[in-house]
């Protein structure tokens, strides 16, 4: 199991963080992931043999937020 934190911005509410929770959820290979509304961070714990940091990035931007370095 691999644990990242991403920064992300423009999450501003409750539904932005189930939007986040929801689909990077879903994810297979996601173990976990808590959304920091306050610090506009995502945590994942997830399997690295089934998924990659960048496909967790994409789903999070697809979702209408800015991962950002």
């Amino acid at each position: 199991m691999v644990n990242v934190t991403l920064n992300v911005n423009g999450m501003s509410c409750g539904h932005c963080v189930k939007s986040v929770e929801t689909s990077v959820g879903a994810l297979v290979g996601v173990q976990e992931v808590k959304v920091d509304l306050a610090e506009k961070k995502v945590s994942v714990a997830y399997n690295e043999d089934a998924l990659t940091v960048e496909q967790i990035k994409e789903t999070i931007d697809e979702q209408g937020y800015d991962v950002v370095e």
